[in-house]
């Protein structure tokens, strides 16, 4: 039978694992708009008419380039989203990363900005080969105001070791600049926002290898929905209209769903393998 003590035992312990897997808010199941309430009643009548973060239709593709032929139809980025024209002037008008961090920390048209503490915008060589893409930050990154620091980027780093690359001589991101609040999943409309500067990201980086890490990532750079274990350890590619090459892309499990998910190391070894040999034949 159960004691009193055994009962907060476990609950201290469910605590601290939520706490280690970033879970440090309580949110409900409806998102809810607190800028809205805080507004007048005739103010916050005249907003229930605008167009939503999460509106997509009618939808405009963004256009990619994929090798392999797709299983499912293409995902649709709109670029009605409001924010993603701006973004898109924006990211544009970038000639180099400085100039593009730049645009991207003094950007106020993505909704996850008002919550996060600190703008999350790479970390890394510019000048690497090789550039990692994942799909949020979290709140050891939102603290930090660098990309993959807490235990998934630790373990991240780990894998990279093991085929000689560190953060001298890899580049990573993410699709969004700015912790989603309680770690949920970025939106549509988040991702559509933050994409134009994403984009011009890996072109202004123009690696020979990119790596989404995860589906998020792994379905908007590509433009696709089948998932990520249908999509990891092959090679296919990513092109913009500005590029004069597409660029070889390889998807990988996120290191956060490796940790979930240990018995998928052997094939996330398998690709870093692929990844290894790739760099070493400089093809």
């Amino acid at each position: 039978m159960k004691t009193l003590e055994d009962e907060l035992q476990n609950a201290r312990d469910a605590l601290v694992w939520q706490l280690e897997e970033g879970i440090d808010e309580c949110i409900g199941e409806t998102p809810m708009d607190r800028f809205q309430q805080a507004l007048p009643p005739a103010a916050a009548e005249a907003r229930l008419g605008e167009p939503n973060s999460g509106d997509t239709a009618p939808p405009q593709a963004v256009s990619r380039h994929v090798t392999s032929r797709p299983l499912e139809p293409p995902v649709q980025i709109a670029r009605n989203i409001p924010g993603v024209q701006s973004a898109a002037d924006l990211a544009s008008q970038c000639a180099s990363i400085a100039h593009l961090e730049e645009a991207v920390r003094a950007f106020d048209g993505c909704p996850l900005k008002q919550t996060a503490t600190n703008t999350v915008f790479a970390d890394g060589s510019p000048d690497a080969k090789i550039m990692f893409i994942g799909e949020a930050p979290g709140a050891d990154e939102d603290r930090q105001g660098r990309p993959f620091v807490g235990m998934s980027g630790q373990l991240l780093n780990k894998m990279a070791a093991s085929i000689g690359l560190n953060r001298t001589n890899f580049y990573i991101t993410n699709i969004v600049f700015w912790r989603p609040p309680g770690n949920r999943n970025p939106s549509t409309g988040e991702i559509a926002v933050c994409l134009p500067f994403v984009e011009r990201h890996i072109e202004l980086v123009g690696p020979d290898i990119l790596v989404p890490l995860g589906g998020p990532a792994a379905k908007t750079l590509l433009g696709v929905q089948q998932g990520i274990t249908r999509l990891r350890g092959k090679w296919l590619s990513y092109q913009t209209s500005n590029m004069a090459a597409p660029i070889d892309v390889l998807p990988f499990f996120h290191p956060a769903y490796l940790l979930r998910s240990p018995a998928h190391k052997r094939e996330s070894w398998q690709d870093l393998l692929i990844i290894k040999n790739r760099l070493a034949s400089g093809s």
